[in-house]
Parts: structure tokens; C-alpha cells; sequence
């Protein structure tokens, strides 16, 4: 056998590398030396891994090259020394993470002054992050006896690739063990605090993106580990220091306080508070405890607390205690137009726009509307916020961002009882509250007569000749949501009770409404997805006695065997039955063209003898032969055969 005898090929490399003299930048230049790297090319490696060859790697990737420098040493040299160095080749992590010349030339990259190189800073992660997953104890324990790695972390968290540094820092770790103290090492760094004082209006935009992003980050992946590692020998120390109220209260404090205010901050401030109210998914889904949230794009749906551990409860009610004395804030911002120049859009002039912080706060108060916290729906009644949703709903007439928050909000609070409810553990108070947000929804805010006058409106615009609202979508959806509550709901009896409570006339309006315009509506928007009469299925054709009594022709017969055979389902059994059993081939023996098969093979099929030369073997057995007269008059045909005439 071939394998007997390795006869495996050289690669051009191996010739080359048998070459005195030869240089890395010569490699690199070759094609497949990632390749043959990732191949485990004895030769290869033995190369690359001497200490100079690994140093001038690092260097590529860690010193800048100068500008008006060849494109190779710009470009190409550092990438495939990216490259090799993260192939995942365990020779190149045991000799680069036990070296620790060669990590304090790795690390000295961030140690440079000024700006970082976006493209030597991907690199660098690239191979940090590589040697964080193979080599987590070498990487951890020396970045732990570096004072300033934390603040050049945080200096250059401009720099996407160093924020993804952090991210990889935080999951790459393998253990629960070492883990938890890759943590517990960052909090007493207080990684939180100093990346929430990075989110401040005297830092420049990118460094409030990438400092929101890895706060967000931090909170989702700690309450993932939670959920899975059931067994952690203590709470998460980064979660419970970013949900604590004076941690919040810094974060609101640099939105709002100070001489300026920054949009960026503040669209980046309500990224993290809404990633915070997100619900967490409960142990019990797990086999722990009991007690989860739902959520729909970024809105807190509380269903059963009951079961939440101490931790949980504390670190969700610090960050809504932080929450309601900003509110008004909050409130004020939707109030205030931004200042920005008029837009110009395919359907007329925005004057003013929208603009992303008060989209981003219409989010924020939705969710605050539908929190488990009772405080902060009494201080939003007070604020007359929903009126203030309405408003801007009515008022962008084309902003479907806007219109999908508001209408998601008042969907939730009208299909959405109070907090506990279904647990029997909802006290009058609380009962009391959600009662007042959803009088206050149909009273003060006059929810069904808006969505009366808005369709109206609409309808009289069409028939002018105009275009439809953008909003008319949104408003179907809102009109469902007040209807199916009424139907039924926790709110069935209290929306039936509000409503019979309307003038007679506006009573009339909305059955009529109901009945006619939205039922229409509703019809319209119903696709079936299939026809009327949608057309038989194969199985039902196998049932259909025409079909059965229908008498093929003969010489069909096998085509019909085969498509019969086509249609058999792929059962358990199949096997068992596969094929004709003995008494089918008894049965079949009775078919005259049976006989006329066997008739055919000995025309056509030769015996051969052992003892008969090659050469008359070759062709003399397979020499076409005429049928019988009486083949030829039956009509039978073997599919693929070829007749002489």
C-alpha cells in the first residue's frame, strides 16, 4: 500500500527552509506559510520558534512602522505574523506565553504615548485574547503585577480592539475559579466606577461608546453566568457594584449634571440603564431558583419575583431607586426640542427632529412605566409623561422608531396586571397604582378618543388625495390591544367599567369603530397562507378510489412499481419490508412478462468460462444480438437497453 511506504510530498517551504541564510521576512513572504504552520510543519516551526524570529513577530506587530515605509512592512508583515501567532499552534502559545521577555514586549504596546494604531491594536488583542484562552494562568498572574494595566485599559478604551481586550479578559478565562478572581481582581480595581467616569461630557465620543458598550457587556455576561454556573463559590463582584444605587446615581450624575450637556452622554448613560432594567432569566429555568422577567425590545415585564435571592432583589431595586429622582429629567428632555438644523426628508421638513436622546429616552421611560417599582409610576403620573408619549406619537408622523416604543408601552400597561398579581402576593398599594396608570391612560390622556380622531383624520386625508399616516400601523395595533384588554386581561373589568363611563356618543363612536373601520382593517391585514382550495396532497390522491380502479398498462407496470416504491414512507419498519417478499415473487412468477425476462437474459447474457482467453471474453459475451420476433411484438423495453432494429 501506498501508506506503507510515508511517501508524503515536500512543500516548497521545506526546500526553502533547507536554505542557509534565510530570512523571516523571506517566509512571510510566501504564501502558504500559515498553511503549512497550522499543518504542524516540523521544519516551520523549528524556524519560527527561535527567539529571535518570535521577537521580530511581536515587534511587527507592536512598534509602529515608518510612514513612508514599504506596504509589506505596513501591511503585510504584521498580519501574518497575527497570523501565526494566533494559528492555535500549541508549540507557538507554550513558547510566547511562557516567555516573559516576550509578554513585556507584547505588553509595552500599550504603554506607547498618544493615539494607538487601530490596525497594531487589533493585532495585539488578537494574540492577548488568544493567549488569555490557552495560557489564562501565565497571562492573568502577569497582568496582575502590572499597577498600570487597568489605567491604560481605560486610557485607550477609545480604541474598539482594547474594549474587546476587556471583553475577552472577562469571558476567554476558563474555570468558574479563576474566573471569579479575574473579577474580583477587576472590581477592587473599580473597573466600573472608572469606566462610568469615562461616560462624561469632557471625554471624547468614541470613549463614551466603548465604555457604555463594555459596561453592557459586563451586566449581560455576569447574569449569564449566573444563570449557568450554579455552583460559583460567590456572587458576581462586577454586577453587584454596577447595580448599586451610588453607582447609578454617578452615572445620572454625569448625564445631567454640569455646565454642558452631551448627547453622546446622554444616549450612552440610557444604553446602560436600560441594559441594567433588562430582565434576568431565573435559575429556576436551571433547576434553582424561582423568579424571572420577560422583556420585549428593551421593556422590563415583571412576571413571578417571588424566589429572587437577596442579591438580586438589593441590586435591581438600588438601580430603580436611582432612577425615580431623575425622572423629571428624563420628562424634561422629551419636553425640550434639540438643537439641531431643520432636516430635509422625502416627504417634507423636520423642524425640529426628533434626534436620537429623546428616542433613547421615550425607551427609557417605557420601561420605567412597566417596572416593579410603584414610585416611579406614581412619579411619572405626576409628570404626565404618557400624555407627553402621545404627543410626540402624533406629532412624527413618520418616525416608526418612535411610534413602535410608545405603542409597545401602552400595550404592555393595558394587557399587563400589577406586579405579583399572579403570585396572590399584590398588595393594595400596588393595586392601587396600576389602577391609576391605567385610569389615567383612558381619562387623562383620553386614549380612546385620540385614537378615534387620529383615524378620522387619516381617513379625510386619504380621500383628499394625500398619503396614509405612518403611524396608522402602530395605531391599528394600540386599538387591538384596548379592545383584547377589554375581552379579557387582569384589566377586563376596569377598561369595561372606564369605558361604559364615556359619553353615550363617544361609547357609539367606538362599537362602530370596533365593528367597522378596525374589523375591516383587521381583515385586510389577515394573509392566509394558503389558497381556498388548495390543491390535494399526494396521500390524499392515494386514497381516491377513481385512482385505484384505474388500470395501467402493462407495460407500466415497473414504472408504477418504482413510483409506488418513490411515495413509501421512511418508517421504523422500513427496513423490515423492504423489497418483494417470497410470496409477491411467487405471485409475480405468473406474469407472462416474466417468462419474456428470462427469455431476454439468455439472449443476451453469456456464461463465461474460466478456461476462455481474455481476449475472447472482452467482447464476445456482450455482442448485441435481435430480439425474438415475439419480444419485439409484446412491447417490452428495459429501461437503459438499446435495441437493434
Amino acid at each position: 500500500m501506498f501508506w506503507k511506504f510515508d511517501l508524503h510530498p515536500s512543500s516548497h517551504l521545506d526546500t526553502l527552509l533547507e536554505r542557509e541564510g534565510l530570512s523571516l521576512r523571506e517566509l512571510l513572504d510566501e504564501e502558504d506559510v500559515l498553511q503549512e504552520c497550522k499543518g504542524v510543519n516540523r521544519k516551520l516551526l523549528d524556524f519560527l520558534l527561535q527567539p529571535q524570529h518570535l521577537e521580530a513577530m511581536v515587534a511587527s506587530l507592536t512598534q509602529e512602522p515608518p510612514a513612508d515605509g514599504d506596504e509589506r512592512l505596513r501591511y503585510k508583515y504584521p498580519s501574518v505574523s497575527c497570523d501565526i501567532l494566533t494559528a492555535d499552534v500549541p508549540q507557538i502559545n507554550d513558547a510566547l506565553g511562557g516567555d516573559e521577555a516576550l509578554l513585556r514586549q507584547l505588553y509595552g504596546f500599550l504603554q506607547a504615548g498618544g493615539n494607538l494604531n487601530p490596525l497594531l491594536a487589533s493585532f495585539f488583542s488578537k494574540v492577548m485574547g488568544v493567549l488569555i484562552n490557552r495560557k489564562a494562568d501565565q497571562i492573568v498572574s502577569f497582568l496582575q503585577k502590572k499597577d498600570d494595566f487597568v489605567p491604560l485599559l481605560l486610557r485607550h478604551i477609545g480604541t474598539s480592539a482594547i474594549m474587546d481586550l476587556l471583553l475577552r479578559l472577562l469571558t476567554c478565562v476558563e474555570g468558574p475559579r479563576l474566573r471569579q478572581h479575574v473579577f474580583t481582581w477587576l472590581n477592587e480595581e473599580k473597573i466600573v466606577q472608572r469606566l462610568i467616569e469615562m461616560i462624561h461630557p469632557s471625554k471624547d465620543e468614541s470613549q463614551h461608546s466603548n465604555a457604555a458598550q463594555s459596561l453592557c457587556d459586563i451586566v449581560r455576561l455576569s447574569r449569564e453566568q449566573m444563570i449557568h454556573i450554579q455552583d460559583s463559590p460567590e456572587p458576581d463582584q462586577l454586577l453587584a457594584t454596577l447595580e448599586k444605587q451610588e453607582t447609578v446615581e454617578q452615572l445620572l450624575s454625569n448625564m445631567f449634571e454640569g455646565e454642558q450637556q452631551s448627547d453622546s452622554v446622554v444616549i450612552c448613560g440610557i444604553q446602560v440603564l436600560l441594559t441594567l432594567l433588562e430582565p434576568r432569566r431565573p435559575r429556576s429555568e436551571f433547576g434553582g431558583l424561582g423568579g424571572f422577567y420577560c422583556t420585549v425590545d428593551g421593556q422590563l415585564e415583571l412576571t413571578s419575583p417571588v424566589g429572587r435571592d437577596a442579591l438580586t432583589s438589593q441590586a435591581s431595586l438600588g438601580t430603580l431607586l436611582a432612577l425615580r429622582p431623575r425622572l423629571r429629567h428624563f420628562h424634561q428632555l422629551l419636553l425640550q426640542s434639540p438643537k439641531k438644523e431643520v432636516l430635509r426628508t422625502t416627504w417634507g421638513m423636520l423642524e425640529p427632529p426628533l434626534g436620537a436622546p429623546r428616542l433613547h429616552a421615550v425607551m427609557l421611560l417605557g420601561s420605567a412605566l412597566t417596572a416593579p417599582e410603584p414610585g416611579l409610576r406614581e412619579e411619572l403620573l405626576d409628570l404626565d409623561t404618557l400624555n407627553t408619549l402621545l404627543d410626540l406619537y402624533f406629532h412624527y408622523v413618520y418616525n416608526n422608531f418612535l411610534h413602535s416604543q410608545v405603542e409597545l408601552c401602552i400595550s404592555n400597561l393595558l394587557s399587563s396586571g400589577p406586579p405579583g398579581q399572579g403570585d396572590g402576593e399584590c398588595d393594595t398599594p400596588t393595586q392601587n397604582t396600576h389602577n391609576a396608570v391605567v385610569k389615567h391612560l383612558l381619562q387623562r390622556c383620553r386614549l380612546v378618543q385620540r385614537v378615534l380622531s387620529a383615524w378620522e383624520e387619516n381617513d379625510r386625508i386619504q380621500a383628499a388625495g394625500g398619503r396614509r399616516q405612518g403611524y396608522m400601523g402602530h395605531l391599528t395595533r394600540m386599538a387591538n390591544a384596548v379592545v383584547q384588554s377589554m375581552e379579557a386581561g387582569p384589566n377586563a373589568a376596569l377598561l369595561g367599567q372606564l369605558l361604559r363611563e364615556l359619553p353615550t356618543e363617544e361609547q357609539e363612536r367606538w362599537e362602530t369603530f370596533v365593528s367597522g373601520p378596525l374589523a375591516e382593517t383587521n381583515r385586510r391585514n389577515r394573509v392566509d397562507l394558503v389558497s381556498a382550495h388548495p390543491r390535494p396532497s399526494s396521500s390524499e390522491d392515494e386514497d381516491d378510489p377513481r385512482l385505484k380502479e384505474f388500470a395501467f398498462p402493462e407495460e407500466a407496470a415497473l414504472q408504477q412499481a418504482f413510483m409506488d416504491f418513490q411515495m413509501q414512507q421512511m418508517t421504523s419498519a422500513f427496513i423490515d419490508h423492504f423489497g418483494f417478499n417470497d410470496e409477491e415473487f411467487g405471485e409475480q412468477e405468473e406474469n407472462p412478462n416474466s417468462n419474456l425476462f428470462e427469455i431476454c437474459c439468455k439472449e443476451r447474457i453469456r456464461h463465461f468460462d474460466d478456461d476462455e482467453e481474455e481476449s475472447d471474453g472482452e467482447a464476445g459475451g456482450w455482442e448485441d444480438k435481435p430480439l425474438p420476433a415475439g419480444a419485439q411484438s409484446e412491447g417490452f423495453a428495459v429501461p437503459g437497453a438499446r435495441w437493434d432494429s
